[in-house]
């Protein structure tokens, strides 16, 4: 991975391993679904006007579909159904059932590429990971209910699915655009609910986790997001939600004062390690959809008719690439 693309993984790392915490605390003072209005519009109010103004919006004709499917997928549905899990779940099962993801993603991306090899390290990899997430739920979900767990697997999916829809359907359009118009979709979606569940009263703590899920966790990561899947790819993408947890835990252990147990002690580093082994993959291998190798394939020069002359060989250096707009 190039070192843009580490940053970006790191960045997003933390930037989506603490949303569980802040969630935890909004629920405090809101419902989920105004927490999901507050959220969606706080950050269409920051990305709309700088996407419209910057000529972002106006590519995503033809395209609105795939962006709708794209906002129900990654934030319309799952940002709801967490949020109502959280009030069975703590934030650190939360984010190691997340965990999931890549493992999903795995056998989506093998079942979609039929000619994708899965072989024994891919199965074996399997195997560990829904070992790990059955401790996981079986042993760690102390208080929790079949109807959380159940709402946490629709979330999982839609998080795998999202980053496919980026890189097979959109990649090729710019990220901010992308993002300002799936939230705003999603805040238009919530407005009836949101605006007639407003709380009388608001605390300075609830207040600061809805601010910080909108700007930082919301508009930077997406942005940061949209650009790792256009440089790595979506199935590598995914791998972000290895750290997650980590940061999700640790976060909650110190702030929320939430228990270690020993099913995620033993159920978490089965999660990663399944993880690892079921996304590898023996040789370099197009990614699904524009993305080949962590970056968009460039069209392949036109051929000369018969009859046309061939143009002439250049044997200056070419320019340098320009960054992938986001």
């Amino acid at each position: 991975m190039t070192r843009r693309g580490w940053l970006l993984f790191l960045g997003l790392c933390i930037m989506w391993g603490i949303p569980y915490l802040l969630i935890k605390v909004a629920l405090r003072d809101l419902d989920p679904g105004t927490l999901v209005f507050l959220r969606c519009a706080l950050t269409a109010a920051i990305l709309l006007p700088w996407a419209s103004f910057t000529g972002r919006l106006s590519p995503l004709r033809g395209h609105l579909g795939w962006v709708a499917a794209f906002a129900l997928c990654e934030c319309g549905v799952p940002w709801l159904l967490m949020s109502l899990a959280e009030q069975h779940l703590s934030s650190s099962l939360t984010a190691l059932l997340i965990a999931a993801v890549p493992m999903l993603s795995a056998i989506i991306f093998r079942v979609s590429h039929p000619g994708e090899h899965l072989g024994a390290t891919r199965w074996i990899g399997l195997v560990l990971g829904t070992l790990g997430v059955g401790l996981l739920v079986g042993f760690s979900a102390t208080g929790s209910t079949g109807a959380a767990l159940g709402m946490m697997a629709v979330v999982v999916l839609g998080y795998t699915v999202g980053p496919l829809i980026i890189a097979g359907r959109l990649a090729h359009l710019p990220g901010g655009g992308v993002v300002a118009a799936s939230v705003t979709l999603v805040a238009v979606i919530y407005a009836p609910w949101g605006v007639t569940h407003l709380p009388t009263h608001l605390s300075a703590g609830s207040g600061w986790a809805v601010a910080t899920l909108a700007v930082v966790c919301t508009a930077m990561a997406f942005l940061t997001f949209f650009a790792l899947v256009v440089e790595v790819g979506a199935p590598r993408a995914t791998v972000v939600t290895y750290v997650n947890p980590a940061v999700a835990v640790l976060a909650g252990v110190i702030l929320l004062s939430e228990a270690i147990t020993p099913a995620m002690l033993l159920g978490f580093p089965l999660v990663i390690l399944g993880s690892v082994l079921a996304t590898r993959r023996r040789s370099t291998q197009d990614e699904p959809g524009a993305v080949s190798a962590g970056r968009l394939r460039e069209p392949s020069p036109p051929r000369s008719s018969p009859g046309e002359p061939r143009p002439a060989r250049r044997h200056q250096a070419s320019a340098p690439r320009t960054p992938d707009d986001t």
